[in-house]
């Protein structure tokens, strides 16, 4: 690994993650429960995230330390990203990180599951002074890749070409050979004031015909939506989305092996649609919350902001479950919830990397004490 130019081959697999789900109980003595079984993947009820930051050096070390910390602590092998997030500049610090950590004897590359966005515009914030739609016009507009008009009023893009060398960036940001997941991003919220729900479900199908391609290729292993409000709204409003919808054109484009496995929604204490809002339908199931939608289709959920980008750390939570520290409190009712396979926490700072990680040394609660943290904080701890 000496070599900064080489890819990391490989993807996570069962028996990676197991090793490290192992290591991380008999060496770091976390709970057995920490980690959750999908899809054959051993994966930790807490993820870390790369969103925040300034384009600086600084801030490309932090995000590199904070992923190394975090996956070297065996508290997290679930990192997300996004291709704009830091105008790419959080991929190319994940890949530092995880060459650190399989060049330090710490991790192999199947243990850890990485996970990225594509369909927002970006530049490159390794050229900051090229903005971000002078960057699209000379990248894509001035080469006919895509059309002006294939930016949504929301600035995403669906074009499948876009899309394809979106994937081809993040695999070269983060020196991969295999992504392990990637995500459409925000797509409905940017597209469904200006095309109709069937004119944005056939261009959906033309992105998952991209992501089955890369597939193929072994060039990433699962799809998903990471979405903010489409599986959060009634059925009644303009950018609602039905979880079933999506999942039977997925095994329309890859059939009954498709790899749309995961979505991504806002959760948490001030955010709790996921939980109460019964919106979804599977078949005759009418009423269900997404996540048990999410539960019936076998779809993974992973979930966003569970601090609230920070004001949860304000609010007055109730304490629960013998729990005190604000950051578990928050992290804990959201990695216990049904059908969720981890919060993604976002972190920088040493300090917040070792606050909020305090989490994985306690199991997630049980059904029956799950339950009653509702119930204590439904009654604001009455």
């Amino acid at each position: 690994m000496s070599d900064t130019n080489e890819f990391l081959n490989g993807y996570a697999t069962p028996n990676g993650t197991r090793e490290f789900a192992n290591y991380a109980i008999q060496k770091k003595s976390k709970p057995p429960a920490h980690f959750r079984l999908f899809g054959g993947l051993h994966l930790s009820s807490v993820g870390v995230g790369t969103y925040l930051g300034e384009l600086t050096r600084e801030d490309d070390k932090a995000v590199e330390n904070a992923v190394y910390l975090s996956v070297k602590s065996g508290a997290v092998n679930v990192i997300d990203t996004a291709i704009n997030y830091r105008a790419m500049r959080s991929e190319k610090s994940i890949g530092r990180a995880l060459s650190r950590l399989i060049r330090d004897g710490i991790i192999a590359r199947d243990h850890v599951f990485v996970c990225t966005k594509n369909g927002y515009i970006t530049n490159d914030g390794d050229f900051p002074a090229v903005d971000v739609m002078e960057y699209m016009q000379k990248m894509y507009i001035s080469a006919g890749i895509i059309r002006p008009d294939d930016i949504s009023s929301g600035y995403n893009v669906l074009n499948p070409e876009y899309i394809r060398r979106c994937i081809d960036k993040s695999l070269l940001n983060m020196r991969l050979d295999t992504v392990d997941l990637v995500y459409v991003h925000n797509a409905f919220e940017s597209w469904y004031e200006d095309v109709s729900r069937e004119k944005f479900m056939e261009m959906l199908a033309k992105v998952f015909e991209i992501y089955e391609e890369y597939r193929s290729n072994n060039k990433l292993r699962f799809y998903g939506m990471a979405t903010w409000t489409c599986f959060r709204v009634p059925p009644s409003n303009k950018d609602y989305l039905s979880l079933e919808e999506v999942v039977k054109l997925a095994k329309k484009i890859g059939g009954e092996e498709h790899g749309f496995r995961f979505i991504q929604l806002p959760y948490n204490l001030a955010y709790s649609e996921a939980l109460f809002l019964k919106n979804q339908s599977i078949g005759s199931k009418k009423n269900l919350t997404i996540l048990e939608a999410a539960a019936g289709l076998n779809i993974g959920v992973f979930t966003s902001i569970p601090l609230f980008q920070g004001r949860l750390l304000r609010a007055n939570i109730p304490d629960y479950g013998g729990i005190t520290s604000q950051v578990a409190k928050a992290l804990q009712i959201v990695r216990s919830s049904p059908s969720v396979i981890a919060p993604l926490i976002g972190q920088k700072k040493l300090e917040h990397v070792e606050e909020n990680l305090q989490i994985s040394d306690i199991p997630p609660m049980n059904d029956e004490e799950y339950k009653q943290a509702v119930q204590r904080l439904l009654t604001g701890g009455a």
